[in-house]
């Protein structure tokens, strides 16, 4: 993939956001963060389909049924990367 730079306008509110999370960024993973690699972060971030999405999607199930999906949430949550 060919490397193209191009210039962005940002109002500085936003410019110090970034900033501040690119710095939160760096302690998370202990090593240097570019501004780049703070907005690919973020997009990613927005590529994962948040679990408030499914809110309200599911159909009544049976007791055990729900018991069931529970303990499924329950192992799928301790995975969950944040």
């Amino acid at each position: 993939m060919e490397k193209v730079e191009k210039t962005i306008k940002i109002k500085e509110e936003i410019y110090n956001r970034l900033n501040k999370y690119v710095g939160m960024l760096r302690v998370k993973e202990r090593k240097p963060v570019s501004m780049n690699d703070a907005i690919s972060d973020l997009l990613k971030r927005e590529d994962k389909p948040s679990i408030l999405s499914f809110a309200g999607t599911w159909s009544y199930k049976s007791d055990a049924e729900i018991k069931k999906l529970k303990k499924e949430i329950r192992e799928v949550w301790k995975k969950w990367e944040r």
